[in-house]
């Protein structure tokens, strides 16, 4: 991922081996990565059990807080393609009990059916 696109929002696919040794220590025993998007320094990481939203906070980042959402509390999500002139694409997820949706921006090099294809596979299960 660029600079430029991390300071415009916008996020990129990473090495899951990476994601996998710097976050093995808030994944549970029989939890494995299946996809990983790093957004400037906060990641979102989707496993086999949850979505989980890592927010570094702070000039430094030392101080990090991390969401962890079951597949089960998500309700619904969208998609929305790049097009010619608005070159990101987006994802939409709503949690049981909110009313505003968790929205994260891609860069055009991601393939954004992929990424809503796993989110499919682990909430309609």
């Amino acid at each position: 991922m660029g600079l430029l696109d991390g300071m415009m929002g916008n996020a990129s696919e990473v090495k899951l081996e990476n994601v996998a040794k710097e976050y093995a220590n808030i994944l549970a025993g029989n939890e494995n990565i299946e996809k990983a998007y790093k957004l400037i320094r906060d990641m979102f990481i989707f496993t086999n059990k949850r979505l989980i939203l890592v927010d570094k906070q702070g000039m430094t980042g030392k101080k990090v807080e991390y969401h962890s959402i079951p597949y089960k509390n998500i309700t619904h999500f969208s998609i929305e393609t790049s097009g010619h002139f608005d070159l990101d694409a987006e994802l939409k997820i709503w949690i049981s009990g909110t009313s505003t949706p968790i929205e994260k921006r891609f860069n055009k090099s991601l393939n954004i059916y992929e990424l809503q294809s796993v989110l499919a596979a682990y909430v309609l299960k």
